[in-house]
């Protein structure tokens, strides 16, 4: 039995990981944390569970196809609820609650801009079929060629998939209420980048939220990570926490071993094929000698990363009034802080914010009576300077205008409060520019010009997760594993 050893279990990894072991593999799972999930674990406090990292459950039909490639369900591992309103988002002189009930959406579209009801059902056609072809036909290919991309259905329907047109010239076309632009600009900044600068093939994110919904995975997102592991080690899997991933030992060409670090001290395991679900740059820059490199650091310089993140989580000793599950903030200059992430990196002037109250669904996610809260600003990777006075600047900033717009007073109801950004991303997850999404899904960065998800320089070395195909994002990832998986049993059985 050949073996695969496969590092990080994250979602990429523990993806990677349970198909290369349904494939036949003998297969090794090794995890700097002692949790899996990656940056999606989560710690307990003075009875507060919080979600470190994701917290959106959109694309339910890639979960469900991911455990039923090994003839399982979700509901064999975790139950879901569908979140009604989907999400609150607060503007600065109101706030409108978004229906999951498609018919009560479009009477909210067509009570803030008369017509756009009747536009949103043409815009979500287009966006369904881009949907429908985009998932099917593009983010299940290895990118390793543009050949892959020969196909009939994708000839005929390029135009319509809108690749070479952007997303804010689309939206657009259909809607021209700043609110509603807003809200249908939103979902892209999931995938890295500012709507004039990712292709409208994206609007299919539009259809995964208004037409598939926003769920809840009970327990939080965490839930689905530990579902995925243990379904890996009902596959045979056999995970190694603990340990820190020093070195790929190749050998005449070829990964012969990885060395870890743990408690125990230095360990060496070997395989015949290693995937990294680690972070993409710290696996070439630290793990890999110089020569075995694929990217140069001029290469790795001009990417264009996703956002990162100033995240606060909050334990509040009361319950909070009329204030839903997910919550978006954009009560300031949306645009201005865009250009703050994006096209003049700083920390952000003020803040547009983001508000999970996970409790609000989940009573067993915070003690009796109190209240779990998830804060999030997203900020330009690469920053530095977030140390605790930054931290705490900001954190007032948000949360006198969360008080003000809410109507609930909470400052002095805090009872826990903990922060993370991009120094931790950096030293918990070794990311990139302390990146908290990948790689941004700009045109120049989509399928083949992205960092190739197989090694240019060690044979049998390949990558996984957000910052090789198909992108960023939880769904992306489980398919990121499917599809490094398949081509690494491609080869060797060729």
């Amino acid at each position: 039995m050949k073996k695969v050893i496969v590092i990080g279990s994250g979602f990429a990894g523990l993806s990677a990981a349970s198909f290369m072991a349904k494939a036949g593999w003998d297969v090794t799972l090794l995890e700097k944390h002692m949790q899996p999930g990656g940056r999606a674990q989560k710690f307990e406090v003075q009875g507060f569970t919080f979600d470190m990292g994701p917290s959106w459950y959109w694309m339910p039909d890639v979960f469900e196809r991911y455990f039923g490639c090994f003839g399982k369900k979700v509901s064999d591992y975790y139950s879901l609820k569908r979140l009604d309103p989907s999400y609150s988002v607060y503007y600065p002189k109101n706030k409108i609650d978004i229906p999951a009930d498609y018919l009560a959406l479009k009477k909210l579209f067509e009570s803030i801009e008369k017509g756009s009801g009747e536009k949103l059902d043409k815009f979500l056609e287009e966006a369904l079929y881009k949907y429908e072809v985009g998932v099917k036909k593009l983010v299940f290919k290895p990118s390793l060629s543009v050949l892959e991309f020969a196909d009939i259905e994708l000839a005929k329907g390029v135009l319509k998939l809108d690749v070479f047109t952007n997303m804010k010239k689309h939206i657009g076309k259909y809607f021209k209420h700043p609110q509603l632009v807003q809200l249908i600009e939103f979902p892209v900044l999931f995938l890295g980048a500012l709507p004039q600068n990712i292709p409208a093939l994206y609007s299919l994110m539009n259809y995964a939220d208004i037409k598939l919904g926003t769920w809840y995975p009970e327990g939080g997102l965490n839930t689905v990570a530990t579902s995925m592991h243990k379904l890996a080690t009902e596959l045979s899997v056999k995970t190694h926490f603990g340990q820190n991933v020093k070195q790929i030992n190749v050998e005449n060409g070829k990964a012969v071993s990885v060395t870890t670090t743990s408690s125990k001290g230095d360990e060496i395991f070997f395989a015949d094929a290693i995937i990294s679900a680690a972070d993409y740059h710290f696996t070439e820059t630290i793990l890999l000698e110089e020569k075995y490199r694929s990217y140069t650091k001029t290469y790795w310089d001009k990417r264009v990363m996703a956002p990162s993140c100033l995240l606060y989580y909050v334990g509040l000793n009361k319950k909070l009034k009329n204030v839903e599950h997910h919550s978006l903030f954009f009560d300031v200059d949306f645009d201005k802080h865009g250009k703050e992430i994006y096209n003049t990196p700083m920390w952000p002037t003020e803040p547009l914010f983001y508000v999970c109250a996970s409790s609000v669904t989940d009573n067993k996610v915070a003690p009796i009576g109190a209240e779990n809260l998830f804060f999030l600003i997203p900020v330009a990777a690469g920053l530095v300077g977030d140390d605790e006075k930054l931290r705490d600047e900001y954190f007032n900033k948000i949360l006198s205008r969360f008080e003000q717009q809410t109507n609930n007073r909470i400052a002095d109801a805090i009872i826990y409060k903990r922060s993370y950004s991009v120094s931790d991303f950096v030293s918990d997850h070794n990311a990139f520019k302390g990146n908290a999404y990948g790689l941004a899904n700009t045109l120049m960065q989509t399928a083949i010009l992205k960092p190739s998800l197989k090694s240019k320089k060690v044979a049998n070395l390949y990558y996984a997760g957000q910052l090789t195909v198909p992108g960023p994002g939880v769904p992306p990832s489980l398919i990121s594993g499917e599809v490094v998986a398949a081509q690494l049993v491609k080869e060797f059985n060729n």
